[in-house]
């Protein structure tokens, strides 16, 4: 008769033998001596091993990590650029790239990044950064004009009191988001169609898109992230995400190593009651348990089944193969090839 503890598999060659009593840490179990007589016999607590990635080993990876030379680090961050820009045809030749600044460690490390990519990549691409001064109380108007002038980079401040919209629209205590980024995204798809900008570059990373698949699945209903490269609505603009490979973590070293000018946001970033802020700590906590978590949620956005979830716009259940989409032109630019050395 097998005698597995219930809720384990049955008696497998690693281990004990299905006639030797099993017990939980620090309990007696029941056995025969030789005359025949039940003996209860105590048996110490096992020492149970730590899980993967907690403790002393989470901390030791992470103690490298903010040990990496910076010269390594920096190389890192303009690989997985590169590889986001090439594998989603995000820069094609002559295309007008407008990097959006917010004065953040993410939209800093971004400008520098295309800045290399636009040095060595193979076509020939132009840069131009735009910062939106949305009138927020105290927000130091000079900075980003005096660093990008110091740069020789093309830029332009947009002013726009979307701030004043917000606080009067959305009561004190509830999330600006929704609102804030709304009001955001059409100033900056009208200033692209002035600057002549043909793609929009914005600073969100690989932990914004893990976050925003968590928020989307819990509150949303739906298993949806945020698109490396997206078509808008109006059909002139397209937006990309050239940190998309890019860790956070990484990105907040990278930011120390520059010394940036950091510019905080008083808005949205101090808003305790985030459900953003919840899926964040969420994941940091998962990392902390299992560092390979999250590279394996990463890898699983680009590795999606369709028959085995239930959205028959994808899959054709009756048929048994997936919905073949409409087919899109390919766009008359040359875009960056994979493999293109762009490093």
């Amino acid at each position: 008769m097998n005698r597995s503890v219930p809720g384990e598999a049955p008696d497998s060659p690693d281990r004990a033998p299905a006639h030797v009593a099993t017990r939980a840490p620090g309990v007696s179990v029941t056995r025969v001596d030789a005359a025949g007589i039940a003996v209860r016999t105590p048996f110490p607590a096992r020492r149970v091993p730590a899980p993967r990635g907690s403790g002393h080993a989470a901390d030791g990876a992470a103690e490298a990590r903010s040990a990496e030379p910076p010269a390594r680090l920096e190389r890192r961050l303009r690989r997985a650029v590169g590889k986001a820009v090439t594998e989603f045809g995000m820069i094609g030749e002559g295309d007008r790239v407008m990097v959006c600044l917010s004065g953040g460690k993410d939209s800093y490390a971004m400008l520098d990044l295309l800045l290399h990519l636009q040095r060595v990549a193979p076509i020939g691409f132009e840069l131009v950064a735009v910062n939106l001064d949305q009138k927020q109380p105290g927000f130091p108007a000079q900075v980003l004009p005096d660093y990008l002038a110091g740069l020789g980079v093309e830029h332009r401040i947009v002013t726009e009191d979307t701030y004043s919209i917000v606080r009067e629209k959305i009561p004190l205590g509830q999330t600006t988001c929704g609102l804030c980024s709304r009001l955001r995204r059409g100033v900056l798809y009208r200033v692209a169609g002035e600057l002549g900008a043909t793609r929009i570059a914005l600073g969100h990373h690989a932990d914004d898109r893990l976050e925003t698949l968590l928020l989307n699945l819990f509150h949303g209903g739906t298993i949806k992230s945020m698109p490396l490269k997206l078509h808008a609505d109006d059909g002139r603009n397209v937006v990309i995400r050239p940190l998309a490979f890019c860790r956070e973590r990484d990105l907040a070293a990278y930011a120390g190593h520059r010394a940036y000018p950091i510019i905080p946001c008083d808005l949205c970033g101090s808003q305790p009651n985030l459900q953003r802020q919840v899926m964040k700590a969420m994941l940091a906590d998962w990392e902390r348990q299992d560092p390979s978590r999250i590279a394996s949620m990463l890898t699983a956005l680009g590795n999606v089944v369709p028959s085995h979830l239930d959205d028959r716009t994808l899959y054709d259940f009756a048929a048994g193969a997936r919905v073949v989409p409409p087919s899109v032109p390919p766009s008359a630019n040359a875009v960056i090839a994979p493999g293109s050395a762009v490093e």
